[in-house]
């Protein structure tokens, strides 16, 4: 099983000390909330503005008039947030990052320099430093029989007890367009997805998940 130490540098995102003390990083989901309004009481509010109660906006954001930021939510420095963003709230959104068009957030952290540029949805999950989602790919956070999320490894299954948990993605991962990351996916340090993939259990780092599910180590260039 992949730990949250081995997933992410803690050093780009706000809570990047908070989620060090987790071994496995969807620990953290029921936490996220908390943890943005005990980060929002602390910002300096001459680099952040309260544009309205427990929503943060960094002063060198670009958010566009369509935008919805709904409470709690920090928005980081230099992050875009695109026309008609659902951002529906318990979101941590890092510096430099784009939240595109149609774009639906909530209980997610997004490390710095993410982009989920178009058409994604991201729920109940954790995106890496520089990871991106390709146009129309999302995280399926609740199973269709609505039972309790397992973690399916090449070691064994490991019970979440949570309903909802969508994906943990690691720093540097590219998920191809139109890609579904089933509940409970984990996907390592600079993995890809192939575009329109159905992706379910741990992607080691380093691998390439192709088409009809094969995972492949990746060639050293």
């Amino acid at each position: 099983m992949i730990a949250t130490a081995d997933l992410f540098d803690f050093t780009h995102s706000l809570a990047g000390e908070w989620l060090s003390q987790f071994a496995q990083p969807w620990e953290a989901l029921p936490g996220i909330k908390a943890e943005i309004l005990a980060l929002g009481a602390r910002l300096d509010p001459a680099e952040y503005e309260e544009v309205s109660p427990r929503v943060w906006v960094h002063r060198s954001a670009v958010i566009a008039p369509t935008a919805f930021l709904g409470e709690v939510c920090i928005i980081g420095p230099e992050t875009e947030v695109r026309h008609g963003a659902f951002v529906r709230g318990s979101a941590l959104v890092g510096a430099g990052c784009v939240v595109g068009n149609s774009v639906e957030l909530k209980n997610v952290i997004l490390f710095d320099k993410v982009q989920v540029p178009h058409y994604n949805y991201v729920g109940d999950s954790i995106l890496g430093y520089r990871s991106h989602m390709g146009a129309g790919s999302i995280t399926s956070n609740v199973k269709s029989d609505k039972l309790p999320v397992v973690v399916h490894g090449a070691d064994g299954d490991v019970p979440t007890g949570m309903k909802k948990f969508g994906a943990m993605l690691g720093d540097f991962v590219e998920v191809g367009c139109n890609s579904v990351l089933n509940p409970g996916t984990v996907i390592g340090r600079e993995s890809r997805i192939y575009p329109l993939s159905c992706v379910r259990g741990v992607v080691p780092a380093r691998h390439i998940w192709k088409t009809g599910g094969a995972v492949v180590m990746q060639r050293l260039p």
